[in-house]
């Protein structure tokens, strides 16, 4: 539909003009600073950082009943920069004209109802946000497309002429950031670092056949991580990590898309997510405070984030109930199928501490839960749930083996919807599915492959038969019909078929 078709009175804001006064402001000592030039860190202080708009209340100028129907209406725009995460423009990036957003098909991922067998096995009516459909196949190409629509900005308003963008990576971070930048090439290049012999082949091709220079060090993330602010604090490069703040505000998409689902209605709903640097429970948490604050929504859901044992630094901080006695201690990881997960010092956990304060307080009650999980729990559930009917990675096993966990411990009842983050596709890890299938899981994971999950080709060739095709011998006449006949019985005897 044309601008020009819709309701007189929704018109003038189905396209939105630049507005609002972003900031930047340290979470450690409270200080603000212009957005003019990238910062990761405070300057003063050197806490992380997140991104506000001082004018913010304007927003709450316009009731949530329009807003809603703002939103709703949008979805019919015909406009490549308004059919991603800037559906929502005003909550992530009111300062950049259209003309800087990036999208590259990002956004609006589907939410599908877990099959009737499944949610009765787990216990919870439930429903997996397929992340895995985004353009790089992992829910990172929200905060990308954000980050990189600033970039963008920059270059086209600011006094920038080009820019090395740089990261660390398990995988999924460094396809995004190297398929983005790519598409602002020659003004944008990128580089990688990632563990070496820690990423799957399939996530190692993808920042290779973007054209980033990929460069593998020893040791897990964490090491990585401190290169690349290495770099960032003392070269002119770009960071793209959720130490980014701009990463944070794309990935706030992920909420506002669920409560768009649900009709803007979030009572008793419950939202789970894998949490490895902590980015995508940060941007729950601040999205739908966005949306309750300017009356969107009326109730704010459960977020309850999950870690495997093997990386738990944030449920480690969470054991202790006492607010006043609770300590941050980063905690030294081993290896996990929940790849992306497997962080030990999450950059972005002082933005979880105080989000989730913000969030129980606002909420009336405790509403952010973390629970943890073996590996064991996170394959067995990621295959039980792709063998009915969904596409899950392995860290949608992790959040739905966090739902059934939450369930035993009553933080999820009959009432309530729960709506589990399937992060990536599933093809990028499929290498853990041969190795669960296979029984070669390393002893360091803890995994031991159950029969009845366990998965391999048939070959098929009855020993009765001295003719077979072969690659540039086919067979015919007589030899073909044998064949056909013979592999035919032999598969309808395995399947025990009765003939009609």
């Amino acid at each position: 539909m044309r601008p020009e078709d819709f309701p007189h009175d929704i018109q003038p804001h189905l396209v939105p003009e630049p507005q609002g006064r972003l900031i930047y402001r340290c979470l450690g000592c409270g200080g603000e600073f212009g957005i003019e030039k990238l910062l990761y860190i405070c300057p003063d202080c050197r806490s992380v950082l997140l991104l506000y708009d001082s004018a913010f209340d304007r927003l709450k100028e316009t009731p949530g009943k329009v807003w809603r129907r703002i939103f709703d209406y949008r979805r019919m725009l015909n406009m490549p920069a308004l059919n991603g995460i800037y559906r929502y423009h005003e909550l992530i990036g009111p300062v950049m004209p259209i003309d800087s957003i990036v999208w590259l098909g990002e956004g609006h991922t589907p939410v599908v109802e877990a099959s009737a067998y499944l949610q009765e096995r787990a216990g919870a009516r439930f429903f997996f946000k397929n992340d895995g459909q985004n353009p790089s196949a992992s829910f990172k190409d929200r905060g990308m497309a954000s980050a990189l629509s600033y970039i963008n900005y920059l270059l086209k308003y600011g006094d920038v002429d080009e820019i090395l963008a740089v990261c660390a990576s398990t995988g999924d971070t460094s396809a995004a950031a190297a398929l983005y930048a790519s598409y602002l090439y020659p003004r944008v290049k990128s580089a990688v670092l990632l563990p070496h012999k820690r990423v799957t082949p399939q996530q190692l091709s993808q920042p290779l056949g973007s054209g980033a220079m990929v460069f593998e060090i020893p040791g897990v993330f964490d090491d990585c991580m401190k290169v690349v602010e290495q770099l960032s604090e003392n070269y002119n490069v770009a960071l793209l990590n959720s130490k980014n703040a701009w990463r944070i505000l794309g990935q706030e998409s992920y909420s506002y898309e669920v409560a768009q689902f649900f009709e803007y209605d979030m009572k008793n709903r419950v939202i789970i997510v894998p949490v490895g640097n902590a980015g995508n429970i940060t941007a729950l948490m601040s999205g739908f405070l966005k949306f309750l604050d300017i009356g969107v929504i009326e109730d704010l859901p459960i977020i309850i984030g999950v870690q495997s044992v093997h990386a738990n630094p944030v449920y480690q901080y969470y054991l202790e109930e006492d607010p006043e006695r609770r300590h941050f201690e980063a905690v030294h990881v081993s290896p996990s199928v929940a790849q992306a997960a497997m962080i030990g010092n999450p950059v972005s956990m002082p933005r979880v501490i105080r989000l989730a304060d913000q969030y129980n307080r606002m909420a009336g009650d405790r509403k952010v839960f973390v629970v943890e999980v073996s590996e064991q729990e996170i394959m067995d559930w990621h295959l039980i749930a792709n063998r009915h009917g969904h596409v899950s990675c392995t860290h949608g096993g992790e959040c739905l083996a966090g739902m059934v966990t939450a369930v035993k411990q009553g933080l999820i009842d009959s009432s309530h919807s729960v709506v589990l983050d399937s992060t990536a596709h599933a093809l990028k890890f499929s290498n853990f599915q041969e190795m669960y299938f296979e029984n070669r899981f390393p002893e360091e994971y803890g995994v031991v492959p159950k029969s009845e999950l366990i998965n391999a080709p048939m070959l098929v060739r009855p020993e009765d038969l001295d003719e077979v095709p072969e690659s540039g011998k086919p067979l015919a006449g007589k030899s073909l019909d044998r064949f056909i006949n013979r592999v035919s019985e032999e598969i309808a005897h395995r399947l025990e078929l009765k003939k009609v």
